[in-house]
């Protein structure tokens, strides 16, 4: 009887808890198994350099950088690489801007484990994959209603007022890079090019 080879999966997440649930998921699948994980941008590029992965699964927010970006610069360096990203991120751009540099799948840490599964499974066979929530999302486009969290919000109304990232990150009690991600993500979720753009949209919500 043929054996089949088990799809190799990295991880990289900067909550522990979220890594050790993904271990045990994969595991007991049958079908993959974790080869490695990481927990920052800096950490992934260390990883990689180890050696490359059937499938890298890659949240959007990390505390040194952007998932976006790395996206982006894995594929470029390391083609042969799919990658599926978990994150909570359900916004529209960002979605489609991380599928088209890169990204093959998309899946939302609320999805069920077989849903994870299945997303593992199908793009590591080179097809494109995204969870059903992400569907319901692609297809709603550009018309999709955008809704900001919590941190999103304080940091629109810092930025918005005329704060630096040094002097937000402090407030925030936040990394630099971090506070840069978050922005860089806000900018891309809210189709917003400069700080004037920013400052609109926060007065057109009536933070400031």
């Amino acid at each position: 009887m043929e054996t089949r080879q088990l799809i190799s999966v990295a991880v990289v997440d900067d909550h522990q808890i979220v890594i050790d649930g993904l271990v045990k998921i994969i595991t007991v699948s049958g079908i993959a198994y974790v080869s490695d994980k990481a927990h920052s941008v800096a950490g992934c590029w260390r990883m990689l350099s180890r050696g490359q992965p059937d499938v890298l699964m890659l949240d959007i927010g990390l505390p040194d950088g952007s998932g976006m970006d790395l996206c982006s610069g894995i594929k470029e360096k390391y083609p042969n690489i799919k990658m599926l990203m978990l994150t909570s991120y359900a916004e529209y751009a960002v979605i489609s801007h991380v599928l088209d540099h890169g990204a093959s799948g998309y899946v939302l840490k609320n999805s069920l484990p077989d849903e994870i599964i299945m997303g593992i499974s199908a793009v590591a066979s080179g097809a494109r994959f995204v969870c059903d929530e992400v569907d319901i999302l692609l297809k709603k486009g550009e018309c999709n209603k955008i809704t900001l969290t919590r941190r999103e919000r304080e940091l629109l109304t810092m930025i918005a007022q005329g704060l630096t990232v040094s002097m937000i990150a402090d407030k925030m009690c936040l990394g630099y890079e971090t506070i840069r991600s978050y922005r860089k993500n806000l900018h891309l979720k809210l189709d917003a090019h400069n700080t004037a753009e920013l400052t609109k949209m926060a007065i057109d919500m009536k933070l400031i």
